[in-house]
């Protein structure tokens, strides 16, 4: 029986655990928290057909609600934009540690075996394969490691630097997020959940979300910062926030969140990353539990097919390829947005909303619409003139834009020739151009 172990219990590293498990494989998740303490103390929105997908028993119904629709508003806060995303699109909104109960009640079931309060130390490597992990408990081997351990995975980050997998993010590729659920000082609200981008004119966002029982809060950014930016910044909020109260009632915590296209090369011999740790979130607002889920049951299947158990970069690159045929080339396609939403300032986001560039309409993405021909299919003909008026109307939001338009097409040419065959040398040079796509 061939032995798997899963590096850290993120997510798509747990679905894919169970897939495997209950196909006959010995699988072990090593994980540095108590099954008590996994998940934030806070709440999660996602695709719910991401269960399905890895094959995850759905919630029952006082496990979960549906999300509202959010309300998106520029600095001056002068012109709101709604959503209104049809019901059956609406992502699921559920407890974090619901999410991990359901998930590691599943994979129990499917024969998983974990190994809580156990830290991940780094991967072992025996010449150019990694062959286990080292552990607070001790070194661990294996035939395959699923590295499951986030966005600044031991793991990944601690892999030689001939193996060509990208170690760390890079700037603007992770959000930096202070989240707390406050007591409500007030039951008024004009928005159930109010987002806004770059409040105070800082690179980033903030969210208020009105909640039965609290005042959901998010403050975030592309550069860290600390407790008391985080408490001056909420001061701010309450301002124009009233239900906002002054007792923190659950969460307060900082955490850190890929936003960024896919990881180029996600696989080694005898090594695989998901989720967080290949960077599987949607760069422009940083969803990734879904798209884990779904590339779990990719992964399980590009492993069942290797029958003689290699577990190369070249029998695991059929994971990598599907993986991008299905998701990740969508996902990289929207890295561009994100790229865009970095270069402007207050006043030029403020005139994308009041001119038009920007819609309610554009705003009201499903939940599955995780790809640039989503962003884009649903702009409704009677508002394209519009939209070319205001992006002709500002030289500078023009020549932003064209720029955008520009990685777009460079991000689209160069994923339409990732290789079908993994080959050392051409993949290495198909990563250098991936890569050096995004570094605009």
């Amino acid at each position: 029986m061939k032995k798997i172990i899963v590096a850290g219990g993120g997510h798509g590293g747990i679905a894919a655990a169970a897939i495997l498990a209950k196909n006959g494989f010995d699988v072990t998740v090593y994980e540095k928290n108590s099954r008590d303490d996994m998940g934030y103390d806070w709440t999660d929105i996602f695709d719910r057909n991401g269960l399905a997908a890895a094959g995850i028993p759905f919630p029952s119904e006082d496990k979960f609600k549906l999300k509202n629709n959010m309300t998106f508003y520029s600095t001056s806060l002068s012109k709101p934009l709604l959503q209104n995303t049809p019901e059956d699109q609406l992502e699921i909104q559920m407890e974090r540690k619901e999410i991990y109960n359901l998930i590691i009640d599943h994979a129990l079931s499917c024969g998983v075996k974990f190994k809580f309060e156990t830290a991940v130390n780094g991967p072992i490597v025996l010449g150019n394969r990694v062959v286990g992990i080292k552990t607070s408990k001790g070194s661990k081997y294996a035939d395959l490691v699923i590295d499951a351990c986030g966005v600044h995975s031991i793991v990944r980050s601690s892999l030689p630097a001939s193996f060509g997998i990208q170690a760390q993010p890079g700037k603007y590729e992770e959000f930096f997020v202070y989240r707390a659920f406050f007591n409500k000082a007030s039951d008024e609200s004009a928005d159930k959940f109010k987002l806004i981008l770059l409040n105070e004119n800082i690179l980033g966002i903030s969210w208020v979300a009105d909640e039965p029982e609290y005042a959901d809060v998010l403050i975030g950014r592309f550069e860290p910062f600390d407790l008391t930016e985080a408490e001056r910044a909420i001061a701010v909020l309450r301002e124009t926030n009233p239900i906002i109260g002054d007792r923190i009632v659950r969460g307060g915590q900082f955490v850190n969140i890929p936003v960024r296209q896919p990881l180029g090369l996600m696989v080694a011999d005898g090594y695989a990353a998901i989720g967080d740790s290949a960077f599987m979130t949607v760069p422009i607002i940083g969803s990734g539990i879904a798209n884990s889920f779904k590339a779990a049951k990719i992964l399980a299947d590009a492993v069942m097919k290797d029958e003689d158990g290699e577990y190369s970069a070249a029998t695991l690159w059929e994971y990598q390829r599907n993986f991008f045929k299905q998701l990740g080339s969508g996902l990289a396609q929207l890295a561009p947005v994100k790229m865009l939403l970095t270069r402007l300032d207050g006043k030029e986001l403020d005139y994308i909303f009041e001119t038009g560039i920007l819609n309610a309409d554009d705003m009201t993405i499903g939940a599955d619409d995780n790809n640039l021909a989503a962003l884009f299919s649903g702009i409704k003909p009677e508002d394209i003139l519009t939209k070319a008026k205001g992006v002709i109307g500002d030289k500078i939001i023009f020549s932003k834009i064209i720029r955008m338009a520009g990685d777009m097409l460079k991000c689209i040419s160069v994923l339409s020739a990732m290789p079908n065959r993994y080959n050392k040398t051409t993949v290495k040079n198909w990563v250098k151009r991936y890569n050096k796509a995004f570094n605009g």
